[in-house]
């Protein structure tokens, strides 16, 4: 009995964690009638009804165009300037580097709530409200991704970088072949994470995003809820926006696996 504890209380927490999702999904593909439970428990009647409802009497597929565009371009950027910073940080040697990194770590502590209106107005200011641009520039500089590319690279040889400096290789060849593949592991457990953060963000698109052309996904099925929009459309469209943060988690899970299995062993 002892050893099926933890088991059943695994279990206990994955039905509690996907009994939401499942009930999505029931609801999503259940006919007008039974949009509810436990209606929606008979999958006899599952139509696909509700998903083409909700392509066309609404903007999903620019407003998931939007999404897709702010997620991989914040993606790719935030891991490149990231990684860049964290070699800095973790193999560099200049003045003011442990007070500089901890400064900028120290915005950690600071809600992104109470940063909120400044940003709003520097980037209007600018005339970046409703552009791509203004959507994606101001969430570029996230101090969690570079602590974690410093806190990975930290463990790295030194011996590796000195010797590709006695053969004469510069820092960007340095990095470029030594510094990438060697952090491929944490560059897919942070991709992972950044695309979701960027997918499920609500606040910023909400406020920078003022006309439908702009919406995210998440801000535009916000706005079918006051709308005359069925309970099984808005599921629906919900259903839609798990698909690629499921891709996206399957096609990167054997990094994050060999980043968890590696994160023990030293050089």
């Amino acid at each position: 009995m002892g050893r099926l504890r933890l088991p059943v209380l695994l279990v206990l927490v994955a039905f509690v964690t996907m009994a939401p999702f499942a009930v999505m999904v029931l609801v999503a593909f259940a006919p007008p009638e039974g949009s509810t439970l436990p209606g929606a428990l008979d999958i006899t009647r599952a139509t696909w009804q509700n998903f083409t409802d909700v392509l066309e009497g609404a903007d999903v597929t620019q407003w998931a165009v939007n999404s897709l565009i702010y997620s991989l371009v914040s993606v790719v950027l935030i891991l490149l300037f990231s990684s860049m910073a964290g070699y800095a940080f973790a193999k560099k040697r200049f003045p003011g580097r442990e007070v500089l990194f901890w400064a900028f770590l120290a915005t950690l502590m600071v809600p992104f709530q109470a940063t909120l209106i400044p940003y709003y107005i520097l980037v209007s200011k600018m005339g970046g409200v409703d552009t791509y641009w203004g959507l994606i520039v101001p969430t570029l500089a996230n101090s969690q991704a570079v602590f974690l590319m410093r806190q990975f690279m930290y463990q790295l040889p030194d011996e590796l970088f000195e010797a590709a400096k006695i053969d004469g290789a510069s820092e960007w060849r340095i990095y470029t072949t030594i510094v990438i593949p060697l952090i491929r592991p944490i560059l897919a457990t942070l991709g992972v994470f950044v695309f979701l953060w960027h997918w499920n963000d609500f606040l910023w698109p909400l406020v920078i995003g003022q006309s439908s052309d702009m919406r995210t996904l998440t801000v535009g099925l916000a706005t079918l809820a006051g709308q005359d929009v069925t309970i099984n459309q808005i599921m629906a469209g919900a259903t839609i926006t798990v698909i690629p943060c499921l891709l996206v988690f399957g096609l990167l899970q054997r990094y994050l696996t060999d980043s968890i299995a590696t994160s023990g062993l030293k050089s």
